[in-house]
């Protein structure tokens, strides 16, 4: 392209080009000049990283809408069809276990970053004239946000969030004079069902977001009405939001998102069950952030349990609201502040005692699973299918539960439709559709195979679903070893050796190992042979046999 002389240079064309639209748009809306108005504001010489906390806990809510609309893409708001989907999501959908690990731990960090954000302005004393509605507008975002959590916490539809709702909703209907109010309100005045879920999902998904934009945008208002708080006898002159403060927020941002990434992508988010309401053995347990309120209930009994479950947090959220009527001295310098420090550390302390004597009291689980696993009441040979039906790729065509249509049929009524034989047929008859390196199921495969598809229901396939893989291995191993020619699980197996239910009450992982290496020597008489295993095979038996329920 050639320029001519006494023309611009391209650089400054260029410019002018990209000037003309941002005129118009600062023109039309004031966009640049609110920016600009932003990171250029004024604020105290003392600002520093104790004010980060207000954008994490923004940049966290932004996170949470984002991954919150793309699992509605794909989940049902329906107590019938949200497990399935929910599944569906983890399973199937590109991405969609980082999204549900993003928006379930991103929902506890907040609640830290919240909290914390709220004790650093408490130790401050920032709440002081003309700041208390300020900090009104923060214990209202803070509540908020636990409702986030109180909400969000049935919509998996398993028999977690279930039944941790019902101890939820028969707390709501104690609260007097507006208790029954209440729970017609969230749909739970006649237990939960199909109308409580979807006012939960109303309030999660459409109610508290509206709420928490308006009060954010008020709080944001507010704070930019009456500045940072300085500290005390700060003389020094006031700098620029940017770029120092802007840096020190850009930080601790990005140390919120690798952290959240990091559990996101590392640590599973609990899935158990699907919701079963006659499961009345279920021992309920709510989020950590709840564990305190759930174990101080314990101290209150008969008439005195509204005086725990109502009385003592409705006293904690109007002390939360009184702090700037209250404490109207001038002091704000941290070190002078022994009071606020003394508080923060009773509050802090007695959180810590109240869960960590919850979690000490959490009902045993083995194999790192829930207090329930009622997969762990089926045959050894319907655990190890799941393990069959997992490794050859089964799901590639079939659904074991629920789920989107596939091109083979859904397992799960299979028994109406083919007999015992056929399927036995079936699965050791050579296909030359099946994929490559496997035309036909061993007999102790097909044997699993069969005894699960002839039993299969929606809801044990739902359960078994959800079969940890290390004790369907386990499982396996049991079968392929053939150890139920001698011993008995649930009811299945032979009698020459003793039961395998409840060995882990009886005898430790130890035991078991030494066991299997020279069976006569722990069990003197003992006519099984030894066995020679893998560690890994080793450890997922012991998995497996340590999962068997008394």
């Amino acid at each position: 392209m050639a320029w001519f002389p006494g023309k611009d240079s391209p650089l400054k064309c260029m410019n002018s080009i990209a000037k003309k639209p941002l005129t118009w748009m600062e023109q039309r809306t004031g966009l640049a000049t609110h920016i600009r108005g932003f990171l250029f504001e004024e604020i105290p010489a003392s600002a520093g990283w104790p004010q980060v906390f207000g954008s994490v806990a923004l940049f966290l809510f932004l996170t949470q809408a984002l991954t919150g609309i793309l699992l509605a893409f794909n989940y049902s708001p329906t107590p019938g069809d949200a497990y399935g989907s929910l599944t569906y999501i983890v399973r199937e959908v590109s991405a969609g276990k980082m999204m549900r690990g993003l928006h379930h731990w991103g929902a506890s960090l907040m609640v830290v970053v919240v909290a914390v954000h709220m004790i650093q302005v408490f130790l401050y004393g920032a709440y002081k004239k003309p700041r208390e509605a300020t900090w009104m507008a923060g214990a209202v975002l803070l509540l908020l946000t636990l409702a986030f959590g109180l909400t969000g916490y049935l919509l998996p539809w398993d028999n977690r969030s279930y039944w941790g709702t019902m101890v939820t909703t028969r707390l709501v209907g104690q609260v007097p004079l507006v208790g029954s109010y209440l729970s017609n309100l969230i749909g739970a005045g006649n237990g939960i069902g199909v109308v409580t879920f979807s006012r939960f999902y109303a309030f999660h998904t459409v109610i508290l977001p509206a709420v928490m934009v308006g009060t954010i945008a008020i709080h944001v208002y507010l704070v930019k009405r009456h500045g940072v708080t300085p500290r005390a006898a700060d003389s020094r002159p006031t700098r620029k939001f940017y770029p120092s403060q802007a840096y020190r927020d850009t930080v601790a941002i990005f140390i919120a998102f690798v952290a959240l990434f990091f559990m996101a992508a590392m640590v599973d988010v609990p899935l158990e069950g699907i919701a079963n309401p006659t499961d009345a053995t279920y021992v309920p347990r709510p989020e950590w952030y709840f564990l305190f309120l759930f174990q101080a209930l314990k101290y209150f009994h008969g008439a005195l349990e509204p005086i725990g479950s109502i009385g003592l947090p409705t006293a904690a959220v109007i002390a939360l609201f009184a702090v700037p009527f209250v404490d109207r001295g001038s002091a704000r310098v941290v070190s002078r502040r022994a009071v606020a420090i003394g508080i923060v550390l009773l509050g802090i302390g007695t959180w810590c005692a109240l869960t960590a004597t919850a979690i000490a009291g959490t009902p045993k689980t083995r194999s790192g699973g829930t207090a329930e696993q009622k997969w762990t009441q089926f045959s050894p040979e319907e655990v190890a299918a799941v393990g069959y039906f997992r490794n050859e790729n089964c799901g590639r065509c079939h659904n074991l539960g629920a789920g989107e249509p596939k091109p083979g049929p859904n397992l799960t009524g299979l028994q109406r439709r083919r007999t015992a034989e056929w399927l036995m047929q079936h699965f050791t008859t050579a296909d030359p559709k099946r994929q490559a390196g496997r035309e036909a199921f061993p007999i102790a495969e097909a044997n699993a195979l069969g005894a699960l598809s002839t039993k299969l229901t929606p809801d044990s396939a739902a359960i078994l679903d959800n079969e940890p893989a290390e004790l369907a291995k386990g499982a396996q191993i049991y079968i392929s070893d053939g150890c139920g020619g001698c011993h008995k699980v649930n009811g299945s197996g032979g009698e020459i050796g003793p039961p395998l239910n409840g060995v882990s009450e009886r005898h430790s992982e130890d035991w078991m190992r030494r066991h299997f290496a020279s069976p006569s020597a722990m069990s003197p008489g003992s006519i099984m042979p030894p066995y020679q295993f893998s560690k890994a095979d080793e450890a997922a038996i012991i998995s497996y046999l340590s999962s068997l329920p008394d």
